[in-house]
């Protein structure tokens, strides 16, 4: 039986002489602490329990109450609480209030309106101490749990997400990429799906509202900025037709294949060299290509030709992706524009022609003056003009 108070205080006294009243007396006080035991199952307050939750939320739903008349918190009264059916899925978990003894119930993974509507649990009580002997849990100690799920509109689903799609990168305006298919989860509701771009880096591309197809709107880049190792990502969305409407988002992720479409480029484009250098290699240029292989090196290196009494320069590859500029004579102090040509090895091969700006300056104990070479500005042209107008007039 519970006991207000598990202490009690007792005052003992004896008396000599018998009891007689001329007989001395002595006083002592037992004080008696009283143990509880578990003689009392934990009971739910009522046999069945309500509760609502809108599908995909997590929390707790329901707190569940019993009583027990045992001493409060003691191992005798505290309550353990579990689900003994009902909960194939482990969707469910319930723990025990320290401070009101109260079973919450909650919800551990999203539930699906459109797969089941409606779960009943059982839920049995225990204390964390045994029952003594010849007392035993009941039904009182067994309750259930009735939950209603609530529809929810949910977004529409891409399949599948992320999409990936391979294509070249000169594909012409207006070509379809593929056709994007999302399905709305809401299956009792029959909405509607319209599809948008929600995020197009570069600016490519278009989807039709109706039936997802997603077509170009300018040329694809595989060299553009907005392509992370040779993937261009974009975003879409699909939206239904709740009210409110709920949203989707799809990613797709464009593979582009490497077209011919860069010329290679020549660097450096400035050289500097004494007019009396003993060492007439001028400069090692280098070349490189936007493009990937096949499309790239080997380079083939040309000079514009050369016509007239003599030449300058000449220009010896080096490897698949470097050339040499050697002169072939001491020059005059001045600038002279050499056109070289670079061709890759795409399929068909794309030329760049670039002028090597050649400075010859005056060299005097290891400075190089160039500063009146700004002034000169010679081109291979007017060197062989004016090399013919000599050889005219000397042969007049």
């Amino acid at each position: 039986q519970t006991m207000e108070s598990p202490k009690y205080e007792l005052v003992i006294e004896a008396k000599d002489m018998g009891g007689m009243d001329v007989g001395l007396t002595g006083t002592a006080t037992a004080t008696i602490l009283i143990d509880d035991k578990n003689d009392h199952a934990p009971e739910f307050t009522k046999k069945e329990f309500q509760a609502t939750v809108k599908e995909g939320v997590t929390g707790v739903i329901v707190n569940l109450t019993v009583g027990d008349r045992d001493d409060p918190a003691t191992g005798a009264w505290r309550a353990v609480y579990s689900i003994i059916n009902g909960n194939p899925g482990q969707s469910f978990e319930i723990h025990t209030n320290p401070q009101t003894n109260e079973g919450m119930l909650s919800v551990v993974k999203p539930l699906d309106y459109e797969i089941s509507a409606f779960h009943t649990l059982l839920i049995k009580v225990e204390n964390e101490d045994p029952l003594i002997p010849d007392i035993a849990y009941g039904p009182s100690s067994t309750a259930t749990v009735q939950i209603t799920v609530e529809d929810v509109n949910e977004g529409p689903v891409f399949h599948p997400n992320p999409m990936t799609v391979t294509k070249q990168e000169n594909i012409p305006v207006g070509s379809v990429v593929l056709t994007v298919n999302a399905t709305d989860p809401d299956t009792l509701q029959h909405q509607t799906i319209r599809y948008s771009v929600y995020k197009d880096p570069a600016g490519w591309l278009e989807i039709n509202p109706t039936n997802g197809t997603v077509g170009t709107t300018a040329v694809l880049d595989r060299e553009s900025p907005f392509v992370q190792n040779n993937v261009y990502t974009a975003l879409f969305l699909a939206i239904d037709s709740g009210n409110p409407p709920a949203t989707g988002t799809g990613t797709l992720h464009i593979t582009l294949e490497d077209v011919n479409d860069n010329v290679p480029s020549l660097y450096p484009t400035l050289a500097k060299v004494c007019d009396d250098a003993k060492d007439l290699r001028v400069v090692v240029l280098g070349a490189s290509d936007k493009d990937l292989h096949p499309n790239t090196d080997p380079f083939k290196f040309e000079l514009s030709k050369q016509s007239g009494p003599e030449k300058l320069w000449r220009i010896n590859r080096l490897n698949n992706t470097h050339a040499q500029v050697i002169l072939l004579q001491n020059l005059k102090k001045a600038n002279y524009n050499i056109p070289i040509s670079v061709t890759d090895s795409g399929k068909p091969p794309l030329t760049n022609t670039t002028e090597l700006r050649l400075q010859v300056c005056t060299c005097k104990k290891s400075k190089m003056d160039c500063s009146a070479t700004d002034a000169l500005h010679i081109s291979l042209i007017l060197i062989l003009l004016s090399l013919l107008s000599l050889f005219c007039k000397s042969f007049a």
